[in-house]
């Protein structure tokens, strides 16, 4: 059994800075985070475009970047939450330069600021096509100033410890104790126990055939919630990033940030021809939905398993500045970026809805917060507005941190008076086959990808609720009568993902941003 006042699951950078700020705020107090793969490996690592923040008060305001964000929300926004994000916006991007985080500036040593789909001002703020390396990079090296913040790596995270631990009915007011985790190194799941518990965990690509996530992006925060009766919603809500480096092979493709259209490329079909001014008068700058949308039309139109981006016609000499790892990975596949067209396809990228939480990340459950792509904070509505993500992370980490801080003041906890009990293995369990494993998440991952994907019908969802219930069934036996291991873990959270995906996708009566039913 291991104890902590903080339990934070997830080391990307809402784990990281929520546990900074406590760390600060409470140098004694013991605060632990878990990630199952490497301390670095997180879906902020992969994030490419930047930070949407307003700087430029001459041009820009905080009203533009609301604006921006309700258009691409379509009405589904909280409006509290997003006037929130922006106004701090400025405050939590100083605070992250202060850590060390190293931001592109121009000649005149002003922010080199990008522009994306869906906004009307450059208000980008970058490290070349790497953001979420530097920001990730920069976190870790000042987590390693606070020596009461121990990250443990390789640990999976198997359930959430509540009252039904004790082998009581969910009441009203439910709590959370910490987590049971899996140590993937000794194989033993130990008890955590903890005062204040934050999920973190990022989120669910892998639920589709094709994603720009890492392999992580599992959905593992999602189900640990569900499963622990947490209030989840806006899972229909799936963005698909519209330019992903096409591959024959599925799991993570390779990203073409959307600033790369927003820096003047053009997206051709397989004849060579123009079509976003059919869809929208912004055309490539159109908000990453209609982009998405009338993508997944021209190839449905053709018969085709990509579109092409054109980058012939741009600067090379600026291009190469703002994107030198996208134009040497796509180099690294054979295309020349400037002489050649380049084949993109859709391929599932950000979960929009995720863990209700409030204005402070705080979930439906007591001592329970949850931050970043795994929570639902009424930010991105029905669409993420392109480079939100990190900045959301940011405001929501810091704002959760306060209230876990003055929780930690209080020191009210009940979770001496508790019994929690160890893991319990249920006597004997047998190695199950991989095999099995990896064939029912791909039967998962097929199904989702196209009977649950950019373009949704009443007949397909119908479908996919009956096949992800006979998936389910079987997951679950394999998960009474197996070992455990992270393969396991991961298809069982993937498949509570599917089932939420779903069952609000049926629930779901209009078209609203990402989601799109053709009967509707």
């Amino acid at each position: 059994m291991a104890i902590q006042d903080v339990l934070v699951i997830g080391s990307g950078i809402a784990g990281l800075s929520y546990a900074l700020k406590i760390a600060i705020k409470h140098p004694d107090a013991k605060i632990t985070i878990v990630t199952k793969a490497n301390q670095d490996e997180t879906n902020t690592k992969y994030a490419q475009g930047g930070v949407a923040v307003v700087t430029d008060f001459i041009n820009d305001s905080f009203e533009k970047h609301i604006e921006d964000t309700l258009i691409a929300g379509d009405g589904m926004c909280k409006l509290s939450a997003v006037e929130a994000v922006v106004k701090e916006a400025p405050e939590r991007i100083k605070e992250i330069v202060d850590w060390g985080v190293r931001f592109d500036k121009n000649k005149e040593g002003i922010y080199d600021l990008g522009r994306e789909g869906g906004h009307t001002e450059n208000r980008i703020v970058h490290h070349k096509d790497i953001t979420g390396w530097e920001i990730e990079r920069a976190m870790l090296e000042a987590i390693k100033n606070y020596p009461n913040i121990e990250i443990l790596t390789h640990h999976f995270v198997v359930d959430l410890i509540t009252e039904h631990h004790l082998n009581r009915d969910f009441a009203d007011e439910t709590t959370c104790y910490g987590a049971y985790i899996l140590d993937l190194e000794s194989q033993k799941v130990i008890r955590h126990l903890a005062k204040v518990t934050l999920l973190a965990a990022g989120g669910v690509g892998h639920v589709y055939k094709n994603t720009t996530n890492p392999i992580i992006a599992t959905g593992d925060g999602i189900g640990l919630a569900r499963r622990a009766k947490a209030k989840v919603s806006g899972m229909q809500f799936i963005q698909f990033h519209p330019t992903a480096f096409y591959s024959p092979m599925d799991g993570q493709l390779f990203l073409i940030s959307e600033a790369v259209r927003g820096f003047g490329a053009k997206l051709r079909t397989s004849d060579g021809e123009l079509f976003m001014h059919k869809y929208d008068e912004r055309e490539e700058l159109a908000s990453r939905d209609i982009v998405a949308r009338a993508i997944d039309n021209e190839m449905k139109l053709r018969g085709d398993d990509f579109v092409y981006i054109d980058c012939r016609h741009l600067d090379q000499k600026k291009f190469l500045e703002h994107f030198p790892n996208i134009y040497e990975k796509c180099k690294y596949e054979g295309y020349d970026m400037f002489t050649e067209l380049v084949p993109v396809v859709p391929a599932s990228h950000y979960l929009c809805g995720g863990i209700d939480v409030d204005l402070d990340g705080k979930t439906s459950i007591e001592n329970l917060f949850a931050v970043g792509e795994c929570s639902n904070t009424g930010l991105h509505g029905a669409n993420r507005l392109a480079s939100n993500s990190l900045l959301e992370a940011m405001v929501f980490g810091h704002r959760a941190a306060l209230d876990a801080i003055e929780k930690l003041d209080k020191n009210d906890f009940s979770i001496s008076n508790f019994n929690f009990p160890e893991w319990n293995a249920e006597g004997m369990k047998v190695q199950e086959e991989l095999v099995l494993i990896s064939y029912f998440r791909k039967q998962l991952q097929a199904m989702m990808s196209e009977l649950v994907g950019i373009v949704r019908s009443n007949e397909r969802l119908q479908i996919a609720q009956i096949r992800v219930n006979e998936i389910e069934k079987m997951v679950k036996e394999i998960y009474n009568f197996s070992i455990i291991s992270p393969k396991l873990l991961e298809l069982r959270n993937l498949v509570d993902v599917a089932q939420l995906i779903i069952q609000q996708s049926i629930n779901q009566k209009e078209n609203k941003g990402t989601f799109y039913n053709k009967d509707l």
